[in-house]
């Protein structure tokens, strides 16, 4: 019995529609809101840190946990669209209440309202990526599914970047107006999309064969080789990649003198990331996901290596280097998850289930690690180099770009070495799948 491909063009669209107002409540809650709720409303900038670090650690524990209960527990639509219909509202809530704060809104607040948010997020985004694996069988159809979704998280980060910066250049409003617009755009669409998604799609056929203890369970999690290995991949990746994502501004102002152009060369990079996903998808068809993976990387680290030639006034130098890594950023969204949806097929061959909200609550927790370490180790190293972020002169400029460029070069290459011979490629995984249908087809054998 062959795999069925996927959805078609108009069931993915559906698919496809609640990412984008999730996307659109990332940027705003760790890149805007902090200097917001430090200027606007008057908190402390240190007790504005401080809270969203209790935040981002709420968030990574809740990862494994909500991954947990998204496998085990049945909601009357489903694992995963139960899950997300009853994460849907008070996600949406939580992001309309902590992108309009009152005047005078108190740590409290923020710290309320952020776990709340947090929380809503983490339980819409886990079943909801479980629920996209689950969608196609096939190799190349998960990759469609895969990529539909993160192209459409593309756009949600450009509408999170552009309807700030469009309302305050319009002079319709200040940053509290502009983010009252977002907030009212996530908080219907979020609903909204989630509802459309759940009338198009179905429920995905769930296992009639108990779900592992978790001690088995851990264990089928590390004996699952391709799993580890992916993962390990994705973390170094993620870390070369929430480098400059993190030093991207201080790039533009500091070493380009150019911080008036950081907003159109962030959307430039985001918007070719759009492009890139295609492309990208078209090329697995050839040579497979994580061989065309490893040579976005590739290409990537090429075009970084140029980025220490740049000085000040070389915009179109970095223009085109937003042009090429966005387009690589393409990869580096649609591939991995594709991939992911692969490797969880070792995991039900051997235990007879799906648990894809585990794995990819895992997935999740992996992403926050690598971003956490990109910022714990560049600032510390670029104050120690003597950087300062409103300073003027060459102090540090050096440490700026190796860590944005060079140390990236580094990683990636670590992160190709591992997925260049990846295991499970199109005819491994053709076996995979025939020896999940023998398994499931013959007699007396339960159903995963």
């Amino acid at each position: 019995m062959a795999p069925a491909p996927g959805p078609s063009w108009g069931h993915l669209a559906a698919y496809a529609g609640p990412a984008l107002p999730l996307a659109a409540l990332t940027l705003p809650l760790y890149v805007i809101l902090p200097s917001y709720y430090a200027g606007a409303i008057g908190l402390p900038l240190a007790q504005v840190g401080f809270i969203l670090l209790i935040v981002r650690l709420a968030d990574a524990i809740s990862d494994p946990l909500v991954g947990l209960a998204a496998d085990r527990f049945h909601p009357p639509l489903g694992r995963r669209r139960g899950w997300l219909a009853l994460a849907a509202l008070p996600a949406a809530l939580a992001a309309f209440m902590i992108l309009t704060p009152p005047d005078g809104a108190s740590w409290v607040y923020l710290l309320g309202w952020g776990l709340a948010l947090s929380l809503g997020y983490t339980a819409a985004i886990i079943p909801y990526t479980a629920w996209g694996a689950e969608l196609a069988d096939d190799y190349h159809g998960r990759s469609r599914v895969a990529g539909a979704r993160e192209g459409m998280v593309l756009v949600g980060t450009l509408v999170a970047i552009s309807v700030p910066a469009l309302v305050e250049a319009s002079g319709a409003g200040d940053q509290g107006d502009a983010l009252a617009v977002l907030a009212w755009l996530v908080a219907l669409a979020l609903p909204l999309t989630v509802m459309l998604a759940i009338r198009a799609l179905p429920e995905p056929a769930e296992p009639t064969r108990a779900l592992p203890g978790l001690r088995q369970g851990l264990a089928h999690l590390a004996a699952n080789r391709p799993f580890v290995r992916l993962l390990v991949a994705f973390v170094v990746n993620g870390f070369a990649n929430g480098l400059p994502a993190t030093l991207f501004l201080f790039f533009v102002a500091r070493v380009l003198e150019a911080p008036q152009m950081q907003g159109p060369f962030l959307f430039l990079y985001f918007f070719c990331g759009i492009a890139g996903v295609p492309l990208w998808i078209a090329v697995s068809k050839r040579l497979g996901k994580h061989r065309s993976w490893s040579f976005a990387m590739l290409g990537a680290c090429a075009i970084f290596a140029l980025v220490p030639l740049l000085g000040p006034g070389d915009l179109a130098g970095f223009a085109a280097i937003c042009v090429l890594t966005g387009l690589a950023l393409g990869a580096d969204l649609a591939l991995p998850s594709a991939i992911q949806a692969d490797v969880i097929d070792v995991d039900r061959l051997a235990t007879g289930s799906r648990r894809s909200g585990l794995y990819f609550a895992l997935w999740g927790l992996a992403t926050k690690l690598s971003l956490a370490l990109a910022v714990g180790l560049a600032f510390p190293l670029l104050d120690l180099a003597g950087f300062v972020a409103e300073g003027t002169g060459d102090s540090g400029l050096g440490m700026l770009v190796a860590l944005y460029a060079l140390v990236p070069v580094g990683l990636k290459l670590v992160a190709i070495a591992l997925m260049w011979n990846f295991p499970l490629d199109a005819g491994a995984h053709a076996e995979l799948a025939r020896s999940l249908a023998a398994r499931d087809e013959a007699p007396g054998r339960p159903l995963a």
